[in-house]
């Protein structure tokens, strides 16, 4: 076969995409200390290029100990349970009194040229074909490094040799073992990518035929998989876009996250950690939605139309913490606060906890939860990320009239719910500075407000566009006046939204079920019903109490329905064939 077309071209071509367009240098795995599970020449000249100073210190301390030195309290805190690889690449590490930066991630803002200067420092590499432990020689076909520390792994396979994703996801399972220190959790290596010509997945965690895997592709019309690419690969995109060096930067900066869930078993709470690296749609979408609200400023209405299954909750977090941080082409910062209106509890604790490792300070996310006053003084002191519930979001114009004149971005979490009426309504009467008297009146005599899509559309059209608010509504599923509302005009001129996750593509990524598979109609089911009380063998009265049973089901219960539907048929069909 030729070389074109086996899996060592593949490893060429993405390393020669990296090295001479990406960003990389080509990595030495030579020079791989595999108990340390580093690159210790990158390390060290990264220090010494970034740090002088702090090198300098440790070196007149520990003279010709010192490399050695830092490289095993880089180990200890990239080994430890409390920091880990994430945590030191954004926060650092300890020696001997002083912090040591593993990583240096692109300022929101060019106002400090120096921070620039260290950036451009960074280091990655790509090295292929790694032998990464002392117990075996087992090597991996790609793994990407920042700064000496490995960080992401990838296996290749090309369909032309026979093999393809489902057989890189094979390896990862069966040949590649968790207690290897490249792949322990949080240890070394965040992410790890099964890949061919058409399609990619990704696991954040090793944990043997136990290990799951996520779709990260593109879509293709509307569904799963990629589209066609005249200049290349399907998943050429991964290497050219996701994994380009400012990319993959501004992903361990500012994506991927450390999600930890507590749940009572037994009476005893149990931890459960996940590595959440974004899924392409996600990064996509939260991308699209920061370049061009850079471009525009405020005053722009987006909608996101995201299926269940899509990831909302991260994306929505993510989304928050870019606009909070924004600054546009001349380093002016476009919004003074984020408020996110959502009817969902585990949001709030989500967004403090993921903007947290961020920025690795509290009071960056607001949580309002007793009265309108407590939102006034929100925004007053310029709280960066402010939550609220539509419960807890009352007409509050007459408690900050002195509010200056600032700019604000609101994130509506399911535009199509009663949020995006009523609670739309009592933000733009707050955010403009305006009394919507007539509303409040309304609301504080009990008395019923319009539908919340012709209430979002009589006071838009009665405010006229506000320059100082900018919408960003998610929904799975917007009825039209909510397209025409927050979404953007298309080719032919009807509203679409401005990013799309649909819900073929969840259903055949299998994030959610395909109810209409097992839909059966009232119909179809009444004669078969019907068929088997007319049959002399089948207890009728058990017959009748199935159809009652069956009809008494609320209409979207279709999983019990399509199991009552089933044990009948299978008793219906054994009468008639003569059995008992």
């Amino acid at each position: 076969m030729s070389k074109s077309h086996t899996e060592h071209a593949f490893e060429t071509a993405i390393e020669h995409y990296l090295t001479t367009s990406g960003g990389y240098e080509k990595g030495d795995g030579e020079a791989f200390d595999r108990e340390r599970c580093l690159f210790p020449k990158d390390v060290l000249s990264f220090i010494q290029e970034t740090q002088p100073k702090e090198w300098e210190y440790l070196k007149n301390l520990q003279k010709d100990k010192a490399e050695e030195t830092v490289l095993d309290d880089l180990s200890r805190a990239l080994n430890s349970e409390h920091e880990g690889c994430l945590m030191v690449l954004r926060h650092g590490f300890k020696c001997f009194g002083k912090l040591f930066l593993a990583a240096y991630f692109a300022p929101a803002s060019g106002l400090n040229p120096d921070t620039q200067k260290l950036y451009d420092a960074n280091r990655l590499c790509i090295t292929r074909q790694l032998r990464y432990s002392n117990r075996h020689g087992n090597t991996l076909d790609v793994t990407l490094s920042l700064n000496g520390i490995p960080v992401a792994t990838g296996e290749l396979k090309n369909p032309m040799t026979g093999q393809n994703w489902r057989h890189a996801i094979a390896q990862y399972k069966n040949d590649r073992d968790q207690a290897d220190l490249i792949f322990q959790f949080k240890k070394r290596t965040l992410v790890h990518f099964a890949v061919d010509t058409d399609e990619v997945y990704m696991t954040t965690r090793l944990s043997g035929r136990n290990t799951y895997f996520l779709p990260f592709n593109r879509g293709n019309g509307g569904g799963a998989g990629n589209p066609e690419n005249p200049g290349g690969n399907r998943t050429a995109y991964l290497w050219e876009v996701a994994l380009e060096r400012h990319s993959l930067l501004d992903i361990l900066a500012r994506f991927i996250h450390l999600q930890v869930e507590e749940k009572k078993l037994g009476g005893k709470k149990v931890k459960r950690e996940s590595m959440i690296f974004p899924r392409y749609h996600q990064l996509d979408c939260v991308r699209r939605l920061i370049g061009d609200t850079r471009e525009r400023g405020a005053g722009t209405n987006y909608l996101v139309q995201h299926s269940a299954g899509s990831g909302k909750s991260n994306s929505i977090a993510w989304l928050a913490h870019r606009l909070a941080s924004l600054y546009d082409s001349s380093d002016e910062k476009v919004f003074d606060s984020v408020i996110v209106v959502t009817d969902r509890v585990v949001l709030d604790q989500q967004l403090q906890n993921t903007i947290y490792q961020f920025e690795h300070k509290q009071g960056v996310v607001q949580k309002i939860d007793i009265d309108s006053a407590q939102l006034a003084g929100a925004l007053v002191t310029g709280v960066p990320i402010v939550v609220t519930t539509l419960q807890k979001f009352p007409f509050v114009t007459d408690k900050i009239e002195g509010l200056p004149k600032r700019t604000y971005t609101v994130i509506i979490d399911e535009a199509h719910s009663s949020q995006g009426g009523e609670t739309a309504t009592e933000l733009k009467g707050v955010l403009s500075e305006a009394v919507v008297r007539e509303e409040a009146a309304k609301y504080n005599a009990g008395e019923e407000l319009p539908d919340y899509e012709e209430e979002i559309i009589r006071t838009m059209l009665k405010r006229g566009h506000q320059p100082n608010i900018s919408f960003f509504a998610f929904t799975a599923t917007p009825k039209y006046k909510t397209l025409e509302v927050f979404g953007q005009p298309g080719a032919e001129g009807k509203p679409q939204p401005f990013h799309l996750y649909s819900m073929r593509q969840a259903i055949e990524e299998h994030f959610i079920l395909d109810v209409l598979q097992n839909y059966t109609t009232y119909k179809t089911y009444y004669r078969l019903i019907k068929s088997i009380e007319d049959d002399p063998e089948v207890d009728k009265r058990k017959a009748a109490r199935a159809l009652a049973r069956f009809m008494s089901f609320h209409p979207h219960n279709i999983a019990q329905k399509t199991e009552v539907m089933v044990e009948h048929f299978r008793h219906f069909t054994i009468h008639k064939i003569g059995g008992r």
